[in-house]
């Protein structure tokens, strides 16, 4: 018996490695076709399109002996295969912008160089992460528990007042546009009532209490969006849940309901939302440009904007593939996490 048993401990734990080795092998493949896409995107394209690429990176500048240098500079002069060769070993050891003797240095990982602004493309990001980061850390956390939290009770009183108040909370929460919950918060609870402060972003690190006060308001304005999606999605599970069989029979046993929710009702909920949350947390980016730049908060999404008005592509490039890499990052991690919330998904 207890062999048995031990053989079925190394085929459990075998099983979970080959599903860990093909979900790393999945992303390492993913990041590999985005890189390549995202090359093609910003350089292949516009070449095909009749569109000078060197031209596009010189921004206002037109004069074309300054283009050349940048054309060469910038190895646009070199096979197509070679420029994406160059870009691809810069992520790992860095690379070198020459034209002569003029030669710039990128550090690893080369995510490109702004020659408008003559700084690397890599440091920017990451001195914008920690702000991005706090800002999806916060509305992350509160959409996940108030929505999750919302769609339990709603559930569990379906059909009452309660009931109904969560779902036009939620139906609202969804119909409203980020910008204008935003604009609505900082009007009314910075502008008006002076319950946050304005201003600049604080450091976490100078004010931890300035810094949770200036960022609650877009916390709550990112989260809303999605926690009427959680509550939703939790809403229907729960009342799915609660007539399967299994939850019948722990009720028949005499099992008190908040063992039978939390034990196993809540075990089926949290499969659909642990999937659900990572792929929103991927593409968080998208809600964070609009809420940082409502808040003038100054993180990746503002940075892109910025980017974007300048038409500083090495930067909105360099940003594509950092938010690219996360969501698969995200996602890598959700798989993983749905293998330990329902261990059938190791045998796929």
């Amino acid at each position: 018996m207890r062999g048995r048993v031990s053989r079925t401990a190394r085929h459990g734990a075998a099983a979970v490695i080959r599903y860990l080795i093909r979900r790393l092998v999945t992303s390492v493949v993913l990041l590999i076709i985005v890189s390549i896409v995202t090359f093609g995107i910003f350089f292949l394209i516009p070449k095909l399109t009749g569109t000078d690429p060197a031209r596009l990176f010189a921004g206002k500048v037109t004069d074309p002996s300054a283009i050349e240098g940048i054309r060469i500079k910038l190895g646009f002069n070199k096979p197509i295969w070679v420029q994406y060769a160059d870009f691809f070993k810069g992520l790992f050891v860095g690379r070198d912008y020459a034209n002569g003797p003029d030669v710039t240095h990128c550090a690893a990982p080369c995510f490109g160089y702004s020659f408008r602004t003559d700084q690397e493309v890599w440091p920017l990001l990451l001195n914008r992460v920690p702000v991005t980061a706090s800002l999806a850390a916060g509305a992350a956390i509160l959409w996940l528990v108030g929505g999750t939290l919302a769609g339990v009770i709603s559930a569990l009183r379906r059909r009452t007042f309660i009931d109904r108040t969560v779902m036009f909370v939620a139906l609202g929460g969804v119909s409203l546009p980020v910008y204008f919950t935003g604009l609505v918060a900082q009007l009314v609870f910075v502008h008006k009532v002076h319950w946050f402060p304005g201003g600049q972003y604080i450091n976490f690190a100078d004010d931890p209490g300035g810094w949770a006060l200036k960022l609650i308001p877009a916390w709550v304005t990112l989260a809303l969006l999605y926690a009427a999606t959680y509550a939703r999605l939790t809403r229907a599970t729960m009342l799915e849940t609660l007539g399967e069989d299994y939850i019948r029979t722990a009720r028949a046993k005499g099992l008190r309901e908040t063992s039978v929710i939390a034990k196993h009702a809540m075990r089926a909920v949290l499969t659909p939302i642990v999937t659900v949350f990572g792929l929103d947390l991927g593409g968080l980016l998208g809600g964070a440009i609009l809420t940082e730049t409502v808040f003038s908060l100054p993180g990746l999404g503002l940075l892109a904007i910025t980017a974007i008005r300048q038409l500083d592509l090495p930067v909105i490039m360099g940003v594509t593939l950092f938010a690219a890499f996360f969501i698969i990052l995200a996602n890598l991690i959700v798989d993983m996490l749905y293998a330990v919330i329902d261990p059938r998904v190791r045998l796929g």
